[in-house]
């Protein structure tokens, strides 16, 4: 019965640590999992991804599914398109159904200045060779015929910024499939395992303290998310970072009503329907810093205010549940991406919002950075440094609403 379970586990069970690995990883969330996968291919396994939950508890396991690429920057559309192709072929390279639907993304104008800006995007989006554009409330109609458009609304649809190759995906999907990938390549995955401290010497990282024991490390990454601050503070890397949390919820499971991704950047409120049926509504982050992920009535009662306004027949659908994630805000709104002062110290972090989208690409060029020592091109503008030289990629124009 024993082998029997063994032959039907995604990943193997948790083994002992070793004393010493090539990479510790920290973080057993999809950025974790994607690097320590996209390491393997690179002939790097003696890797350990730690995790102090179980695999995927974090932000992977908490955000809202949502994928695209009609981001407002150069270097962020360019970064977030990379993503959204390698999305396109994961489910294939992994070999697990990964249930990505890509029906389209529409944010929404409601005023004369949100149409300048969604044209603004769409132009830039475009210049790139991503597939975005702007609509009017007719073509908006047709892509959400449930939705309402028109009528006496309290914020008018003048039209919307469209980008067909968004959607969602199943975000438990992603981790497992990453983790599944990455336990074949050779990493070991160990859950329930805190990370209580880093030693360096010399100026780069040499080992890491677990609740476990002591392993020494050539590298170490920080893949942590919303507690992305306080891993680096082991080291005596100082991250401009806050921790905020986001709220969402979902409906009942209904019959199917919307194909397409909804956002309202002046409602601060964005809606998709699940491969299960729910209604999935979310909103921004929290303007408050903490680390309590306990949901509040004022978001449930903004957030369903604001759907009912888009869609009235969900009057009387019934909330199945609520949640909250921890989300690391950096001042541009842009990841913190790649080396450090500290030798061997690499981050994944400041994602806000946008980490989910970004995880086929972080592994990436996370493990590109690591197997060569050279930071690739696509995240070299994501540096720490940045906030040192003002050179800074403000997304903020593309964050007016948490999706």
């Amino acid at each position: 019965m024993r082998d029997l379970l063994r032959r039907h586990r995604m990943w193997r069970p948790r083994g002992e640590l070793r004393s010493s690995y090539d990479v510790v990883i920290v973080g057993g969330g999809a950025h974790g999992l994607a690097t320590a996968y996209e390491l393997s291919k690179r002939g790097i396994t003696n890797v350990a991804v730690l995790e102090r939950n179980y695999i995927g508890s974090g932000a992977a396991g908490r955000n809202t599914t949502i994928l695209r690429s009609n981001y407002r920057t150069p270097e962020g559309a360019r970064f977030y398109d990379a993503s959204v192709k390698l999305y396109e072929q994961l489910a294939s390279e992994l070999d697990f159904n990964l249930l990505f639907s890509q029906n389209g993304h529409l944010t929404l104008a409601h005023t004369d200045r949100s149409v300048f800006v969604m044209r603004e995007r769409a132009e830039v989006n475009r210049l790139l060779g991503i597939d975005s554009r702007f609509i009017g409330p007719d073509e908006v109609q047709a892509l959400a015929p449930e939705m309402q458009v028109r009528g006496d609304a309290t914020y008018p649809i003048m039209g919307a910024l469209y980008h067909p190759p968004g959607g969602i995906i199943r975000h438990d999907a992603v981790v497992w499939g990453y983790a599944r990938a990455a336990d074949r390549g050779g990493a070991e995955i160990h859950p329930y395992t805190e990370v209580t401290g880093i030693e360096t010497s010399g100026g780069r990282v040499s080992a890491v303290q677990t609740n476990r024991g002591r392993v020494a490390a050539g590298t170490v990454v920080n893949a942590t998310a919303g507690w992305s601050t306080l891993v680096a503070d082991m080291v005596g890397v100082r991250l401009p970072i806050t921790t905020h949390i986001l709220q969402a919820f979902v409906t009942e499971p209904l019959k199917p009503l919307l194909d397409v991704v909804i956002v309202s950047s002046q409602m601060h409120v964005y809606i998709s329907q699940t491969d299960r049926g729910e209604i999935l509504v979310g909103a921004e982050i929290e303007p408050w810093t903490t680390y309590r992920m306990n949901g509040t009535l004022n978001f449930l009662q903004e957030a369903t205010r604001h759907t009912l306004e888009l869609f009235p027949q969900l009057e009387h659908a019934n909330v199945l549940r609520s949640w909250a994630g921890l989300c690391d805000v950096s001042p541009d709104y842009s990841p913190i991406l790649g080396l450090t002062d500290v030798d061997g110290f690499v981050v994944s972090a400041g994602w806000g919002t946008y980490g989910f989208k970004a995880t086929p690409i972080v592994g990436t060029t996370l493990a590109e950075l690591i197997a060569t020592g050279r930071t690739p091109q696509l995240i070299e503008p994501f540096a720490l440094e940045r906030f040192y030289t003002d050179s800074l990629v403000s997304e903020a124009a593309a964050a007016a609403v948490s999706h």
